[in-house]
C-alpha cells in the first residue's frame, strides 16, 4: 500500500462535513494522522463518525478532533492547546488546510457591518490568526499550507459580493505567504472548486449552478467531493514541492486561469 502522507500531521478546519471531510479522509488515507476542526455541536456525531472510519483504515491512522468557533480570535489557542496535548508540546505540523468559510447572498443595497463581519472574520481573518499562530510549529522543512477558494474568488455572481471578495482576499494572501514563507521548502497554494456535490450547494442561488453546470466543459457537471480533495492530497505531498503561490482551479475547466 502506497502512503505517500506517512508520519505527516495534517490539520484541516470546516472538516465535518462536504471538502473538509473528504479532504481529512483523503489524507489519513494516504498516511497523515489528521486533525478535524469543527464548529457546530449538532456536526459532533458525524465528526465522531469520519474519526471512526478513519482510524478504521487498514494503517489505523491518528485521528482527533476540536470543535471551536474559527470567526473568534480565541480559536487559534484553543487548537494550538489541543494540539500540544495531542502531539506534545513541541509538535510539527506538516500539512495545515485552512478549508473553513461562509457564504452569504446580500445584494449591495442589503449588506450591514454585521454581514461583512461574519464573512471576513471566517473566511479571511480566521485563516490569518490560525497560520500565524501555528507559524512557529510548522515542520522545519517542506511544510505544506493549503487554503481553500472559490471559482468565486475571480468572478462576480449577483449577491455574493462578500463571499467572492473574501476568496480574492484569501488568494492574495496565499501569494503573499508563498513569498514570506518558501526559503525553508514550505510551500502555499490555494484550490479554488467549483460546485461541488455537497450540502453547501443549498448556500449558493440555484441559478448560478445550473448556468455553471451548463458552461462546464467536462460533462457538463458538477464535480464531486473526492475529486477536489484528490488535488489537495496532491500538493500536501512531496511530489509538489516545486508549485507555491498557486490557484487551482478544480471546476472541471469552467474557470480558467
Amino acid at each position: 500500500m502506497s502512503l505517500p502522507l506517512k508520519n505527516k500531521v495534517a490539520l484541516i478546519t470546516g472538516a465535518s462535513r462536504g471538502l473538509g471531510a473528504g479532504m481529512a479522509l483523503t489524507l489519513a488515507s494516504e498516511g497523515a494522522s489528521v486533525m478535524l476542526i469543527y464548529t457546530s455541536a449538532s456536526s459532533t456525531p458525524k465528526v465522531e463518525s469520519l474519526i471512526s472510519e478513519i482510524t478504521s483504515l487498514p494503517h489505523t491512522p491518528l485521528a482527533t478532533s476540536v470543535r471551536t468557533d474559527l470567526s473568534s480570535p480565541s480559536a487559534p489557542s484553543t487548537i494550538l492547546s489541543a494540539l500540544k496535548s495531542w502531539l506534545g508540546e513541541s509538535f510539527a505540523l506538516d500539512i495545515l488546510i485552512n478549508n473553513a468559510g461562509t457564504e452569504l447572498n446580500a445584494p449591495l443595497g442589503t449588506i450591514t457591518t454585521d454581514d461583512f463581519a461574519k464573512v471576513y472574520d471566517l473566511n479571511v481573518r480566521a485563516p490569518l490568526l490560525l497560520t500565524q499562530a501555528l507559524l512557529p510549529h510548522l515542520a522545519t522543512r517542506n511544510a505544506r499550507i493549503i487554503n481553500i477558494s472559490s471559482v468565486g474568488g475571480r468572478f462576480g455572481f449577483p449577491g455574493l459580493g462578500l463571499y467572492c471578495s473574501s476568496k480574492a482576499a484569501l488568494e492574495s494572501l496565499t501569494r503573499c505567504w508563498a513569498r514570506e514563507l518558501g526559503g525553508n521548502g514550505t510551500t502555499v497554494n490555494c484550490v479554488a472548486p467549483g460546485p461541488v456535490q455537497s450540502d453547501m450547494l443549498d448556500k449558493i442561488p440555484k441559478g448560478i449552478i445550473e448556468m455553471q453546470k451548463r458552461q462546464t466543459p467536462v460533462e457538463n457537471r458538477l464535480g464531486e467531493v473526492d475529486e477536489v480533495a484528490a488535488i489537495v492530497a496532491w500538493l500536501a505531498g512531496e511530489k509538489s514541492s516545486w508549485v507555491s503561490g498557486q490557484v487551482i482551479s478544480a471546476s472541471g475547466g469552467w474557470a480558467m486561469y
